[in-house]
């Protein structure tokens, strides 16, 4: 039993045998920022001065709706959303989704042939990183592969917000030199706007034995209504294969269980990188989960969307195909050695009982991307970030 523990966890990607090289998140301790306070605005110039004169702006998004040209967003910000004017509902919340790439597994060994080396470099990709997540001004943040929690909490404290760290128990960081400490998932949250009840922490499991993977979870409260909602991230086992498969929907299994045990009643936001196309088990494993009732943001939207405008209407009776055949064509697209990767892996679940989804964060266009996709020195990861703006329901 003992031998078929550690074949699994072989499989998993986790414990591996070689000697690990434990260092700390100290790669930006001489990183510093100005005393006085600093508006998003100021903020996000002092961040493009940091990146130096004549480099590539982030690439433009806009999100899918808006009722007039004048609520388009370009770049993310507004005039009436600088300096942290954003001003919505209280009952209203945006959050963002996003896998960072890891610093260390992205320079290393992700193998990425048609990005400019400079762009890899964490002195390059740091800003942008940072520039892509504030200019939306969300007010929650879940990120994957996070290995500079430091450095991002250091950032973030500047507009107000705490943040929740939670490493694999066996980062495939640790076994490359220079590494800043291992990787994981990570929850910030707009203290201006929300208090903390709680949070806590899980190694998912699969078959009833840890993996190498992780999950966040927290319970949190609005300040002006005293509402309560919970938002878990996490970040599922990657590669290809039916074996893989299976262990992914098995740690989806577990995942939906824990997120019920500690949210109780509350509107749930469940995202995170899944490494699942539309197509895997785990996909329908969540949104057909009776106990918790979830939905996919991004589908409904588009799917709204379309229905509105009478176009490409796809109607049937199964709620989980109409869901995947509404999800965006990709959230990551990458170039390797062996091939070219475009698909959709990241998403935004949902109560759908309890919040509705009124708009979301576009995704670049093949053009706008270019042929050497990403990362690149418009955009710092191989995966685009999600945002979605949700609603609480009065009732």
């Amino acid at each position: 039993m003992e031998r078929l523990t550690v074949i699994f966890k072989r499989i998993m990607g986790s414990f591996n045998f070689a000697t690990k090289i434990i260092n700390i998140d100290s790669q930006d301790d001489e990183f510093d920022l100005p005393t006085t306070d600093l508006c998003i605005e100021k903020l996000l110039q002092h961040i493009k001065q940091l990146r130096g004169d004549h480099q590539p702006p982030l690439l433009q998004r806009y999100f899918l709706q808006s009722t007039s040209s004048s609520d388009m967003v370009t770049n993310g910000i507004t005039d009436n959303l600088l300096c942290g004017t954003l001003s919505r509902n209280p009952n209203q919340i945006r959050l963002l989704q996003w896998n960072l790439l890891s610093q260390t597994l992205g320079q290393s060994i992700d193998g990425f042939v048609s990005c400019p080396p400079k762009a890899l470099t964490w002195a390059y990709r740091k800003f942008l990183i940072v520039e892509e997540i504030l200019k939306y001004q969300p007010d929650v943040i879940c990120l994957q592969e996070v290995d500079h929690f430091k450095f991002l909490q250091t950032i973030f404290d500047t507009q107000n917000y705490e943040g929740v760290f939670f490493p694999k128990p066996d980062s495939p960081c640790l076994y490359i030199e220079d590494n800043n400490g291992p990787d994981g998932c990570a929850i910030f949250f707009n203290r201006h706007k929300h208090i903390l009840r709680n949070f806590t922490t899980h190694i998912l499991e699969v078959w009833h034995v840890q993996s190498n993977q992780v999950a966040i979870a927290v319970n949190l409260i609005i300040k002006a209504t005293g509402r309560e909602f919970s938002v878990c991230t996490t970040h599922l086992k990657a590669r290809h294969g039916s074996l893989l498969s299976r262990l992914r929907n098995e740690q989806g299994r577990d995942l939906l269980h824990f997120i019920k045990k500690f949210a109780g009643d509350r509107p749930i936001i469940l995202c995170g990188d899944f490494n699942a196309e539309p197509n895997e088990t785990v996909y329908s494993t969540i949104l057909k989960c009776d106990f918790l009732n979830l939905s996919s943001a991004y589908a409904d939207l588009r799917k709204e969307m379309k229905k509105n405008s009478k176009n490409d209407l796809f109607e049937c009776d199964d709620n989980v195909q109409q869901s995947i055949k509404n999800e965006p064509p990709y959230t990551t697209w990458k170039i390797r050695k062996d091939s070219e990767i475009c698909h959709t892996i990241d998403y935004i679940f949902y109560s759908k009982n309890h919040l509705k989804v009124t708009n979301c964060l576009e995704f670049p266009s093949d053009n706008e991307i270019g042929k050497n996709r990403i990362p690149s020195l418009q955009y710092p990861s191989d995966h685009f970030s999600l945002v979605c703006d949700f609603e609480i329901h009065e009732s």
